[in-house]
């Protein structure tokens, strides 16, 4: 297992980390073979998934998380008095969890279909995603 840090905003700050996955398989010498490779973002508030990574899709899933899960009073303020319950929500809505085949050393995606980190919490953060790579 690797450990990829990314650095947030916060705030359903949504980043393209396809590039930095691709890395990782870069480095790892499965080149020439095909398997999976699984990723978790180590936290409560943020999660991954994949879309078209491009401003006015970004806009929509953004809006479509405040939408759905308001910021507003959560339960969870009671406990720790802090702010982010809807980022709790938010992110378990989303999973933390992604996994992707590759085959002859690349990612299996779509033309449109790129990886995302989305940060739900308050306040900026330094992410760690564990990845694991399984190969066939």
């Amino acid at each position: 297992m690797q450990t990829l840090k990314i650095h947030t905003k916060g705030n359903n700050d949504i980043i393209n980390i396809t590039e930095n996955i691709q890395e990782v398989l870069n480095k790892s010498n499965l080149k020439a073979k095909s398997g999976i490779i699984n990723l978790c973002v180590i936290g409560s508030t943020a999660g991954l998934t994949t879309i078209e990574y491009e401003p006015n899709l970004n806009k929509d899933f953004q809006e479509f998380f405040n939408k759905i899960i308001p910021e507003g009073d959560y339960h969870h303020h009671e406990t720790w008095h802090d702010d982010n319950g809807h980022s709790h929500v938010r992110a378990s809505l989303l999973k933390p969890d992604l996994t992707v085949p590759f085959q002859d050393g690349k990612l299996v995606l779509g033309t449109w279909q790129q990886i995302i980190l989305m940060d739900f919490d308050t306040r900026s953060r330094d992410r760690e995603i564990a990845v694991t790579i399984l190969k066939e």
